[in-house]
């Protein structure tokens, strides 16, 4: 791919994902870079991007509210006069399993800044990804047995029970498509391999969103229940003292582990430093193939509280899909006829972005 800019990301999103016609409403909801999360050329690439296609274009600044989100009067109003609502803010993301109104296409960005648009995770077409993640859900929805494993330990086996309802996923669109619709933990059971914290799901912001380890940290699970940490004793003790203080802050389900998912897009770097910005870590790497992600402490999705286990292998009723942290897609039902149509994503696949937030990123 050797065209990718910050502008051909933004028609992505608009011709791609949006499916923008000429004349179309398109209101952008932003939080000031101010925040440390979004920056203000993001909003600027987009802006230009729709004004080239024609696009009346409207903003509205909604800052951040950590932990109470809502769909403000004022918002709602902005929504009547709007074909399609893009979220440049964390609002679209704490509420992305929420209703949002009807008859607009909503659309939360995880391309936070000016440099993600001009990456080969906006700038690969929407269309691969969405088919992807379309093959990847068949084929866990028709699934016997996964086994999810990683070199710290984990050894996770179930089978799933997928809902493949509006239910079963998010209200929204996403931009870019990075991820398979949420798997129900609730019929998988092993030990997680924790990457040396624990951190928040980007639902709501708290005091103390992560804490970290001093070693290796194991978290069990049987049928979707948490069961108990392994490791030190002093790092046990961090790990239930915040499933505790979470738990009872919110007044949820402790021990619910929700959902799982792995990243499917190649294209998802992140090149930062994730200890300079936890949050901003955990609403946009995910969707990296060597990110497998557990929603838990909470029973809905997202939950408040993650576990990422880096560098996944996922074996798929006898085929390896993702192997140490590499999704195979040509691996899936059809995955290898996608990649042919859409050549940008090919490439995508045959030179992945490993940088994930770790200092010694493989």
């Amino acid at each position: 791919m050797s065209d990718i800019t910050p502008e051909r990301g933004a028609f992505n999103l608009l011709n791609n994902c949006a499916q923008a016609k000429s004349g179309d409403r398109l209101l952008i909801v932003y939080e000031p870079a101010s925040y440390g999360y979004f920056d203000e050329q993001a909003v600027d690439v987009v802006c230009n991007a729709a004004r080239t296609l024609n696009l009346f274009v409207d903003t509205l600044d909604v800052g951040f509210s950590p932990d109470a989100p809502t769909l403000t009067p004022e918002l709602l109003s902005k929504f009547e006069h709007a074909d399609i609502v893009l979220f440049l803010a964390r609002l679209g993301d704490q509420l992305r399993f929420s209703e949002m109104p009807q008859g607009k296409k909503v659309i939360v960005s995880f391309a936070l800044t000016q440099e993600l648009f001009g990456s080969g995770f906006s700038n690969g077409h929407h269309d691969a990804f969405l088919a992807l993640k379309s093959q990847v859900n068949t084929v866990l929805e028709q699934a016997k047995e996964v086994r999810m494993t990683c070199p710290a330990g984990t050894d996770v086996v179930g089978t799933p029970q997928m809902d493949l309802s509006a239910a079963g996923d998010t209200s929204v669109l996403r931009f870019p498509m990075s991820v398979f619709t949420p798997v129900p933990a609730h019929s998988f059971s092993g030990r997680i391999a924790l990457p040396g914290f624990l951190t928040g799901t980007g639902s709501r912001y708290y005091d103390q969103y992560t804490v970290e380890f001093e070693g290796q940290v194991f978290a069990h699970m049987e049928q979707g229940r948490l069961t108990g940490f392994e490791g030190a004793a002093s790092d046990v003790a961090v790990a239930n003292a915040q499933y505790d203080r979470v738990s009872d802050l919110f007044g949820i389900d402790r021990n619910f582990v929700h959902s799982w998912h792995a990243g499917l897009h190649p294209g998802c770097g992140y090149p930062w430093d994730l200890r300079d910005n936890y949050e901003r870590w955990g609403g946009s790497a995910f969707g990296n193939p060597r990110i497998m992600h557990f929603h838990t402490c909470g029973a809905y999705a997202p939950g408040e509280i993650s576990w990422n286990v880096i560098d996944p292998t996922i074996v798929v009723d006898g085929t390896t899909l993702w192997e140490r942290g590499q999704f195979h897609a040509h691996r899936l039902p059809g995955g290898a006829q996608i990649l042919a149509q859409f050549p940008c994503a090919a490439a995508l696949f045959e030179a992945p972005d490993r940088a994930i937030g770790f200092a010694h990123s493989a």
